[in-house]
Parts: structure tokens; C-alpha cells; sequence
């Protein structure tokens, strides 16, 4: 909502609180988008669309602040046009759940090709933008354009909320480009990781801002082994290593502390299913089976060695199964929750299921929980070129062996032998 710029007022006076505790600083990457930590945040602070007619008074409190806001009718076409646009973000504490009204915001212009080359020449009317330049509401955009950020206080945490949303899909992978005005905006972007500087389609546009997010593995992709990195990833189980580093994390949960029987432990389906592993630095620290059905996933065996739960290690594993079951294309995700966990799924858009029971197995109560996910654009679906298709599981953005093998020309040596 800002001509041309990523706000400099509202970034002035935000960027303090992003960590209160520490001096604000201008070193480059401190407190990168990309590694915020959003379930911290999400217990104080809550994202949502605002409602349309909550967005005059809204926008009109950033006004006091914020120089150049757009028209309410041009932001009423954008929202219309693709209702993702503004993110509204409000504190939990003052948050009335039947009613939710935002303190604060963040609006992006998701651009088309032809948009982001507007914005590298420098042409691009954030005042009154031309809704042929933005991508619709299902669409995978060029770029994410920074049009408005109203975050005061507080608030200005919420950006961790914000990159989250925009890993997922239509979003996901897309870099987001930003414009500013003032010295503190400058330093704002520099804090947050922007680069300045880029060259769209060969044009040069020196002023231009951006936090680059393409060529990054998905997060159930993301361990890389003797990194060197104390941090969390995520990989599929593939080797039989793997499947004993799975086992000895359920023994140690499972059976060491919830005193699960093996029978009942081990159930038949550890073959059938595929597994999620959580590494910190190069420890195995969790895992979680997941099996697919016709029309729906489910979530199963979440584990988390003790020694570990104070890591982000369950929240990675959850949002690493979720984006891969969009990748495979499924919509619906369900899981049994121990009934004492249920408020912790509720941050992962989980919901119990209406006219179910609760059931117990295994000496615990459960409930039963479903997640609707927005579709995968780019799912693996029967249409998927083949080499696709056949790189190995979860590797699907990686050129597999079987593809390489495509370099040899096809000799038929079984059939030349026979005949």
C-alpha cells in the first residue's frame, strides 16, 4: 500500500522489539526471515485475514504512521482480487477468536512475470497497482512484492508468522523483493537478510531489495549430513541405518517411558509407511511415520527423545510431514492424538473430528484429528514428467541416478541376448 517502497515508518518502529532484549543493530542477517522461530511466536501472536470491513479503521491507523498508503478502493480490488494479500496479525492476550480484529499487518503484492520486470524498471504503481501484474490467489508468482508493513511493538515479531505462510504453497521457494526509503529502513532490511541490488530478466535495478529463498531443499529435505551446523533437519528414512535410528528413538519414547508393549509398538506397519528423521547437527533426535490412503495422510509415531524436546525438533517434523503430503498431493491429513496433546496439534490447524469419540490404546487416550492443507501446485500427480516420478522419495527437486542413466542410449541388452 506504499508507492514503491517497503515502509520505512513502520519498520522504525518495529524492529526494536523483534528480540527487546538486545540493542538494535545494522549487522546484515541477524535476525534472518528465514530463521525466526515461529511456534515461539505463534503462542503471543496470532495471524488471520481480516475482515473486509474491519479494513477501513485498520489501515486507517497505519495511515497515522505510514506516508503514502493506498486508497481504501484500491486495497479493497487487491484483497478482492486475491484475498492473501494483507495478513493481519493481532496479540494472542487481546485476540476474541469468534470475532478476531488486527492490530497490525503485512500486505504483499504477489507478482506475475510480467509484474516483476515493472518493478526492476522501476514502474511499478504500488499507489494503484495494476491488477494484470498480480498473480491470482492459486497461482505461483514471480515474486513477492513487500507492499505494507503496519507491525508497532510487539507486532513486529509477527514477520515469522508471515515467511511461514509464505512456505507454503502457492508461495513456496519465491523470492520476496522490497523497496526502501529511509536510513532505518535500509538497516530494518539489512537485519532481516535483504540483499540489496538484483538483476530481473537482465535488468539492473540497483535499489531494489531481496531476500533470495530459490534452490532451497524442502524442509523434508533439509538435513545435510557433518554440516557442521547445530541445527535441526529433516530426512526421509531410506537406508536400513535409518530404520534403526527410527527404531531406537520409539524404543526410548515408546517403550522406555510410555511403557508400550513391542507387539503393540511394533505394528505391522513400519514397512508399509514412510519416515520422517530429525537430526540436531548430525544426532538423531525424532522421528514420525506417515501412511497414505486414497483420499487422506496420516500422521503416526511422533517421537521426540527427552533430552531434546526443548528443541524445535516436533515442530520441524510436523511442518516437514505436512509439506510432504501436499507434495504428494493430498489435501487432508489426520492423526491420533494422545487427548493431554491435543491443544498442541490446534497450533498445526489441526481440529478434532466432529462425531468422534475418544478411544484408547496402548493404556492412553486419544482423540482423532484432521488438517486441511491448501493443494500443492506443483504435486506429484500422473501428469509429473516421469524422471520426476522416479528420483527417490522425497528428492523430487534433485536429479536422481535412474534420470542420469538417461545419458546412455537405450541398448535392450536383455532382448538383443534372446534374440
Amino acid at each position: 500500500m506504499v508507492s514503491k517502497s517497503l515502509t520505512a515508518g513502520a519498520m522504525a518502529q518495529s524492529h526494536r522489539q523483534l528480540v527487546p532484549e538486545e540493542t538494535f543493530t545494522s549487522r546484515s542477517g541477524k535476525y534472518r526471515l528465514d530463521e525466526l522461530d515461529p511456534g515461539r511466536i505463534a503462542k503471543h501472536l496470532a495471524m488471520f485475514s481480516p475482515n473486509e470491513e474491519d479494513l477501513p479503521a485498520l489501515v486507517a491507523k497505519a495511515r497515522l504512521s505510514i506516508p503514502g498508503i493506498a486508497k481504501m478502493e484500491e486495497v479493497f480490488k487487491v484483497v478482492r482480487h486475491n484475498p492473501g494479500c494483507i495478513l493481519g496479525m493481532a496479540r494472542r492476550s487481546r485476540l476474541d477468536p469468534e470475532n478476531p480484529i488486527a492490530e497490525g499487518f503485512v500486505a504483499i503484492l504477489p507478482l506475475n512475470a510480467l509484474g516483476l520486470r515493472i518493478l526492476a524498471l522501476g514502474s511499478f504503481n504500488g499507489a494503484d497497482p495494476d491488477l494484470r501484474l498480480l498473480a491470482g490467489a492459486d497461482e505461483k508468482p514471480a515474486g513477492i512484492y513487500l507492499w505494507c508493513v503496519f507491525l508497532p511493538g510487539s507486532l513486529a515479531a509477527g514477520m515469522a508468522l508471515m515467511m511461514e505462510r509464505l512456505s507454503s504453497a502457492p508461495y513456496e521457494g519465491v523470492d520476496i523483493y522490497a523497496r526502501t526509503l529511509t536510513e532505518d529502513g535500509r538497516r530494518f532490511s539489512q537485519v532481516l537478510g535483504f540483499k540489496q541490488g538484483v538483476v530481473i530478466d537482465e535488468i539492473q535495478a540497483p535499489d531494489l531489495w531481496i531476500f533470495p529463498r530459490k534452490n532451497i531443499a524442502p524442509l523434508y529435505d533439509s538435513y545435510v549430513p557433518h554440516s557442521g551446523k547445530k541445527s535441526i533437519g529433516i530426512t526421509i528414512a531410506r537406508t536400513f541405518d535409518d530404520l534403526m535410528r527410527v527404531a531406537a528413538i520409539r524404543n526410548a519414547v515408546y517403550i522406555g517411558e510410555q511403557e508400550c508393549p513391542y507387539e503393540e509398538e511394533y505394528d505391522g506397519n513400519d514397512l508399509s509407511a514412510t519416515h520422517l528423521l530429525a537430526y540436531l547437527g548430525d544426532e538423531p533426535v525424532g522421528c514420525m511415520r506417515l501412511r497414505f490412503f486414497a483420499d487422506f495422510a496420516k500422521f503416526e509415531r511422533v517421537a521426540v527423545r527427552k533430552e531434546f524436546r526443548q528443541s524445535r525438533a516436533a515442530i520441524q517434523l510436523i511442518h516437514a510431514g505436512l509439506k510432504f503430503c501436499q507434495k504428494k498431493g493430498y489435501a487432508r491429513v489426520i492423526g491420533h492424538a494422545q487427548s493431554r496433546l491435543a491443544a498442541f496439534w490446534t497450533r498445526f490447524g489441526f481440529r478434532p473430528m466432529e462425531n468422534r469419540k475418544h478411544f484408547v490404546f496402548s493404556d492412553y487416550d486419544y482423540v482423532e484429528m484432521v488438517a486441511e492443507l491448501e493443494r500443492d501446485p506443483d504435486a506429484i500427480t500422473i501428469e509429473t514428467d516421469p524422471y520426476i516420478a522416479i528420483r527417490p522419495e522425497g528428492r523430487w527437486h534433485v536429479s536422481g541416478i535412474l534420470e542420469q542413466s538417461s545419458n546412455r542410449p537405450a541398448s535392450n541388452p536383455y532382448a538383443v541376448k534372446r534374440h
